[in-house]
């Protein structure tokens, strides 16, 4: 069954205190395309998520937001950056000494110190990848929380894709209704198209007092009422549409290929109008170009 490009999927989990939240959301696209957006300490971890989502999705824009929260303090560490703090309390002493405000209290000092950031470096969650054990439990946190969220986007996705099938196959009935209409009365036209000819063109033989030869003439007739004639068209529309019903029940991603058959429908259609002269075939071809659009815009949903 095929699905839709569109869909939305979240996902959490928690582990080893720390807590991940995945979010999928995608919108049509006609080739795969993904954006991953993460914590920097995550990025080693972007390219198994990329191919993570190339197995389920075929095609597609699909934006991707994780988000990471600890609350286990082997995640983060302090660090002093001592030779930074021993030329700013040089700097300072240097101060103090030169307009005489006698000896540093160590109190204000400290204080000072402890606001720069330069002096205290906070290693947030980059330590969390420090050994091949801790990297296993991040991604093995990570992964569940990415399946849950693809699990989600999927039902999402497929129950999107029920609803379009379904306005597909209502809409592929209207055409072959249209189409039946069109092969019943192709044949009259043929006739009727053929018996003007000979008409017209023994008038304008007269008109030029000139015999008619009615042999010639059928020729002529014949050779003009085929390049008229929309049989081929006939049964190619027929082939086009049996072959979209089967792709309605291919398993596989078949957007593109239903794509490339629209284009193929669209194309016999507007020949069968552009070739007939008859009021009534006119108006079934528009009314068959219209229902195929109206598949068309149902198929550019589809993976």
């Amino acid at each position: 069954m095929p699905k839709s490009m569109t869909g939305f999927g979240r996902g959490e989990c928690l582990s080893n205190d720390r807590r991940f939240k995945v979010e999928l959301k995608s919108v049509n696209h006609r080739f795969s395309e993904f954006n991953v957006k993460l914590p920097r300490f995550l990025n080693p971890f972007e390219d198994r998520i990329r191919k993570r989502l190339a197995k389920n999705i075929a095609r597609g824009k699909v934006d991707v937001w994780i988000d990471f929260e600890s609350y286990t303090q082997k995640d983060i560490s302090i660090n002093i950056n001592e030779s930074f703090a021993d030329a700013y309390v040089s700097t300072l002493e240097k101060l103090s000494s030169r307009y005489n405000f006698g000896e540093l209290p160590a109190a204000p000092v400290i204080e000072l110190l402890a606001k720069n950031s330069e002096v205290i470096v906070f290693d947030k969650f980059e330590s969390a990848l420090s050994s091949e054990a801790v990297q296993q439990e991040i991604w093995a946190a990570l992964s569940d929380a990415l399946d849950i969220a693809m699990g989600k986007y999927n039902d999402m996705r497929e129950t999107e894709g029920i609803a379009m099938v379904e306005d597909i196959k209502s809409n592929h009935a209207k055409a072959m209704e249209l189409l039946n209409k069109i092969k019943a009365r192709a044949p009259l036209i043929t006739k009727e198209h053929a018996a003007k000819l000979h008409d017209r063109i023994t008038e304008m033989l007269a008109r030029m007092e000139q015999k008619p030869d009615d042999g010639r003439i059928l020729t002529e007739v014949s050779i003009l009422a085929d390049k008229s004639d929309i049989n081929e068209e006939i049964a190619r529309l027929e082939s086009h549409l049996q072959q979209l019903v089967s792709m309605l029940n291919e398993k596989e991603a078949v957007g593109r290929k239903m794509d490339f058959l629209m284009q193929e429908l669209n194309r016999e259609a507007n020949t069968i109008g552009s070739k007939s002269s008859d009021i009534q075939m006119t108006k079934l071809a528009v009314e068959l170009k219209s229902v195929i659009e109206k598949i068309r815009e149902q198929v550019q949903n589809i993976e």
